[in-house]
């Protein structure tokens, strides 16, 4: 079987990878010289903690696996099983952990909560004060600027897997077969879009104007190096009103009871912290969906970070290195994994996972392979 994916981001990517594993022949187009969206720009999260029970639950650990398996064979990936530390304050916070670690799927997850004493034992970077901290010993990492160079590097080892960057797919003119902006002609017996946020253009002549996905806009930095171990991701409380997987009467009495900063409300801000093998923390995050997106970013946002991460460490941060903003494709309905959606003879449109993107990705590609039979 002939395959052809367009966008090298980490969706596209796993899509090769699922295709190539299974020994089918597969032209990888990219519009850039290299992905430059939301795969590069996030915190390289496998995060399992947080997401809702049932398929997106499942779709995590399974990407969790897949994940893993991949990092054996792709040193590259900075695949490492580092867990998640949440630490909570006062009795509110407290007890929506406690309310995730009675889920029947807390196992699952690996789900405990832990004293601060057990906490700084697991991750001694937060001399902070905290009351407790749940634990997720399911959550992973990844380095995002590098894990799609490490994979396609190992995708070009096969004869079966061709890489065409500076093209952009602008045609279909026949079951399963496109034209680029080259003028050249790709036949295949399946085209599988997997373009991010990137939804005008074709993805509007072949899905409509009604596609059910939206374009999400972030806000991050990344500092020198701690200078130390950040043996754990960290998130802060924050979070719980931003995953699922937290719903809860005790989310209820938390929102009702002890409500977010002006700054983190306004800006639906969550601590979300992940140590970079460099020894530099990604620290982000922010949430846009108001259309026309801000074409600078504003410092608000990232001044409460500091305060948040600086509170949770007890000591100052390093420089900040780098800022940046980064957009992606989100579903409508948020409770959907992705939006998969036959839009020609032999093409496919996947997108929209959201900020579920880099975790379940590798999950995404196999489901659509076994859908396509691949």
């Amino acid at each position: 079987m002939k395959v052809t994916v367009v966008g090298a981001g980490v969706v596209g990517t796993m899509h090769a990878w699922q295709a190539v594993e299974r020994g089918h022949e597969v032209v990888h187009i990219e519009r850039e010289a290299e992905a430059r969206g939301a795969s590069l720009r996030n915190f390289g999260q496998i995060w399992v903690s947080g997401r809702a029970g049932g398929e997106e639950l499942d779709t995590a650990l399974r990407a969790r696996e897949l994940w893993e398996e991949m990092g054996g064979r792709v040193p590259g990936l900075g695949f490492r099983a580092n867990g998640s530390l949440t630490p909570v304050r006062g009795d509110l916070e407290l007890a929506v952990a406690e309310a995730a670690v009675a889920r029947e799927d807390s196992a699952a997850r690996g789900y405990k909560l832990l004293t601060p004493v057990e906490a700084r034992d697991l991750n001694p970077a937060l001399r902070g004060d905290f009351t407790a901290a749940l634990h997720c010993e399911r959550d992973a990492a990844v380095e995002p600027r590098t894990a799609q160079l490490a994979l396609r590097e190992e995708l070009s080892t096969s004869p079966n897997y061709t890489f065409l960057p500076g093209r952009e797919v602008r045609e279909v003119t026949g079951a399963g077969t496109v034209r680029d902006d080259h003028g050249e002609v790709h036949r295949a017996d399946a085209v599988v879009l997997c373009t991010g946020a990137w939804l005008g253009g074709l993805v509007r002549e072949l899905a409509g104007p009604d596609l059910p996905v939206r374009r999400v806009r972030l806000q991050m930095m990344q500092t020198d190096p701690l200078g130390e171990p950040l043996t754990t991701s960290v998130a802060d409380a924050d979070s719980f009103r931003y995953y699922p997987a937290y719903a809860s009467p005790a989310l209820d009495a938390l929102a009702a009871g002890q409500p977010q900063t002006p700054t983190a409300h306004e800006h639906r801000m969550q601590l979300l912290m992940v140590q970079r093998a460099d020894g530099g923390l990604t620290i982000g995050d922010t949430h846009e969906y108001e259309h026309p997106f801000a074409f600078d970013t504003l410092e608000d946002p990232y001044d409460h970070l500091t305060e948040v991460v600086e509170a949770l460490l007890g000591r100052p941060l390093p420089k900040i290195r780098r800022r940046w903003a980064g957009v992606y494709a989100q579903c409508t309905d948020t409770t959907r994994v992705v939006h998969r959606q036959p839009v020609a003879d032999g093409v496919w449109l996947v997108t929209g996972p959201g900020g579920r993107g880099m975790t379940c990705s590798p999950a995404i590609a196999e489901t659509t392979a076994n859908e396509l039979d691949w």
